[in-house]
């Protein structure tokens, strides 16, 4: 089957109108740490990338898309973008793309990523039919690009500063030449910094140009609460159109972002469907694999009435069943010892593997991901466990005036790369 890929409404003005796209959100880790960056997992309200909803398994995600079909007839791309990058989340990542081939061949696949480790999956993309790919260039000069990015994980290798801007940068250039030369549309993404990298802007679009990109979106920074450009005035819409003018000398501009979530869906500009919306909360909701039996909700607390407790401070966990529409205890359980990293999470989820949902205060980054990648839902929340019992073992999400995202230590877990516990 033959797929038009002018009707990808990022990469062409005229099918914004016409065409939809999706976001599957399957990706929550990230490799490269940006100073303008804050990932969301449980946020309805803000509509920047780096924010979802919820996070979805592959299997998850192909059950999202069939109901996102069947309301949407002029759906026509399915892309990954997050919230994390989809390469720092390969198996996850590859293993939806696969489904989604297999299951809708029809539809045109994307990625956007930062470009860090992507290189070596690029003939699983060849042999998937990825069509197009997004990666984010911020400086191709490493002075600049040690001040946009705090830290780049490489491997196992956590690097900052110049030698990391300058291995981004070597990385990058190797994949959108690959890709190119694979005849894969590569679009540019570029986040403008006031008073740091307005100027290197029309350098990144004449190089980028010369390995084989097609397109160019210099994106106004978005000043997230919390990051370390938090409090930056963005560029005004005159020094905007000035900047995509002159690098528009070298590469055709994308004008009509409206900068997606990870979660998008519709068509761009639009508002994702309520309809659609109650779809991907109850998707995430369901087993995390096929078959798979998680009867149980577990929570964090120091007496067992509250949800009041870090989960990086926590002792024991308390599991609970359903109970005619409320929970009741079934165990407390020891929780791993601290000072293992990440193998006290993985420890964590094998003592959880009969769980569905983890309610916690708080929790950083690095435990998030280990846990979510292994099926095991996780909430950030404050109150009575009975009240989050009731709402969850009824199939209901979480009331807003429940949920709560912790920041005591975010800001410090970012810094370094190296999570937490």
């Amino acid at each position: 089957m033959k797929i038009d890929i002018a009707q990808h409404p990022c990469f062409n003005r005229e099918a914004r109108t016409q065409y939809a796209r999706v976001h599957l959100p399957v990706a929550p880790a990230c490799n490269v740490q940006c100073r303008f960056c804050d990932r969301k997992f449980d946020c309805v309200n803000e509509s920047r990338p780096g924010v979802t909803s919820v996070v979805l398994t592959p299997g998850q995600a192909l059950e999202y898309l069939r109901r996102v079909r069947e309301r949407t007839p002029q759906l026509r791309v399915v892309g990954i973008a997050g919230p994390g990058d989809p390469f720092a989340n390969t198996k996850e990542t590859l293993e939806t793309l696969r489904l989604v081939r297999e299951n809708h061949p029809d539809l045109l696949l994307c990625v956007a990523t930062n470009g860090l480790a992507i290189e070596p999956h690029i003939p699983t993309l060849i042999r998937l039919e990825v069509s197009h790919v997004t990666i984010t260039v911020n400086a191709v000069h490493p002075e600049i690009g040690a001040k946009v990015y705090a830290w780049m994980r490489n491997g196992p290798r956590v690097m900052s500063g110049i030698q990391a801007a300058e291995m981004l940068w070597a990385k990058q250039s190797v994949a959108i030449r690959r890709l190119s030369d694979a005849g894969i549309l590569v679009k540019i993404n570029s986040i403008v910094i006031p008073g740091l990298n307005e100027n290197e802007l029309p350098l990144i679009a004449e190089q980028v140009k010369a390995l084989g990109a097609q397109m160019m979106n210099c994106i106004p920074l978005y000043p997230a609460a919390g990051t370390d450009f938090g409090t930056l005035i963005p560029s005004s819409p005159e020094t905007i159109a000035r900047l995509r003018a002159e690098a528009g000398a070298h590469l055709p501009q994308m004008t009509h972002c409206a900068r997606c979530r990870a979660d998008a869906c519709g068509l761009i500009g639009a508002d994702t469907a309520p309809e659609t919306a109650r779809d991907l909360l109850a998707v995430a909701k369901r087993p995390r694999q096929p078959g798979e039996d998680r009867p149980h909700i577990a929570a964090v607390s120091r007496e067992g009435l509250l949800v009041n407790q870090h989960l990086g401070e926590a002792e024991a966990l308390h599991v609970f069943a359903p109970d005619g529409g409320a929970g009741r205890l079934v165990e407390i359980r020891p929780a791993p010892e601290r000072g293992l990293a990440d193998r006290r999470w993985e420890s964590m989820s094998d003592l959880l593997r009969d769980c569905q949902t983890l309610l916690v205060s708080g929790i950083g980054p690095n435990p998030r991901r280990i846990l979510e990648q292994r099926g095991l839902r996780v909430i950030e929340m404050e109150g009575l466990i009975d009240d989050a019992l009731r709402e969850l073992f009824a199939g209901r999400d979480m009331p807003a005036t429940m949920r709560r995202r912790f920041e005591g230590c975010g800001h410090g877990c970012a810094g370094q790369g190296t999570g937490c516990g």
